[in-house]
């Protein structure tokens, strides 16, 4: 058989709204700058299944393979593929194999294994751009991770460990509480936004990472230390909230937002690098949570629905 008439079983995106379907579908020749990668692990994310819903306009094209992060080789070395576009406006990674931007692969460190490396192309990349560049975390920090068992969160509890700084987590589940301790929490406390502020009393947090917004926000607010950094990434628990704007000027609280969509390929680039170094000197640490089938993908966009993942889920593509 040619490589222009091969194969492969993908996860399509025929309607938003609707479940993927694993389809075969012909594997095109690589054309100029792009490069034929066999996919090995690929990363599960909150956007990914935005996406599938349509709640993410990205002006692909339907059918579509969804997946903006997986590892794999790539002229026989292990590489981290992402950015480029892949899944959003061109077919994803959610297949045995694709051809991708050259752009798009990052060779992998000496001793980085390929299932760690496929949750660096969103989860690891957020984790470090949050913790270092906005929440510029210290030793000096005391830092609240909400949603610390996430896949994001459960990163960031590792980095902000590495760093030296005090790191509690926040979830609201107490089956959850291990696999926070476990990433270097060296407390966890289960909470709602109501009881957040009275959970936090001997924190006094210089640094929160919220990646739920709704009530948590003007909690985190109402609980961060003056001079205080509040870092957004997500907003799992609603996008629309209240807040006492004189007590965020009064204590001289800095809102900082992360948004990956918006990096420029060159700053995504060394992010990643960036990522897969934290990886092999062990300050980023990844939770997985379970590694899935490729045909189990619809039950992966509905555990992370119901919250009912620790870490990241992640998807065996060479079965």
């Amino acid at each position: 058989m040619s490589k222009s008439t091969r194969t492969i079983n993908a996860a399509r995106l025929r309607e938003h709204g609707r479940p993927l379907v694993i389809e075969s579908v012909a594997l095109p020749e690589p054309g100029p700058d792009e490069i034929l990668v066999e996919l090995e692990f690929a990363g599960v994310n909150p956007v990914d299944r935005y996406i599938a819903e349509g709640r993410v306009p990205t002006g692909g094209s339907l059918p579509r393979t969804l997946g903006a992060e997986a590892a794999g080789t790539a002229q026989g070395q292990p590489v981290l593929v992402a950015g480029g576009g892949l899944g959003a406006v061109r077919d994803g990674l959610w297949a045995q194999a694709a051809v991708v931007p050259k752009q798009a692969v990052l060779p992998l460190p000496d001793g980085v294994a390929p299932r760690d490396a496929a949750a660096m192309g969103i989860a690891g990349l957020t984790a470090l751009k949050v913790v270092r560049e906005l929440g510029q975390v210290a030793a000096d920090d005391r830092v609240l991770v909400l949603g610390a068992s996430g896949g994001v969160g459960s990163m960031i509890v590792s980095l902000a460990a590495a760093a030296g700084a005090t790191v509690w987590g926040q979830t609201g589940s107490r089956g959850k509480v291990g696999s926070i301790e476990a990433q270097g929490a060296q407390q966890v406390v289960v909470a709602g936004p109501e009881e957040l502020v009275e959970a936090l009393s001997d924190l006094a947090p210089t640094v929160i990472f919220d990646p739920l917004g709704d009530g948590f926000v003007a909690a985190s607010i109402e609980a961060l230390a003056v001079r205080g950094r509040l870092v957004s990434f997500g907003t799992s628990a609603g996008a629309e909230v209240r807040l006492n704007m004189q007590t965020l000027y009064r204590k001289m609280i800095s809102v900082l937002g992360y948004g990956g969509l918006q990096l420029e390929p060159g700053e995504r680039r060394a992010g990643l690098q960036a990522a897969l170094g934290a990886l092999k000197d062990g300050s980023l640490r990844v939770l997985v949570d379970e590694v899935l089938a490729l045909e189990q993908v619809n039950e992966a966009f509905q555990r992370l629905v119901d919250r009912q993942v620790q870490g990241k889920l992640l998807l065996a593509l060479s079965r």
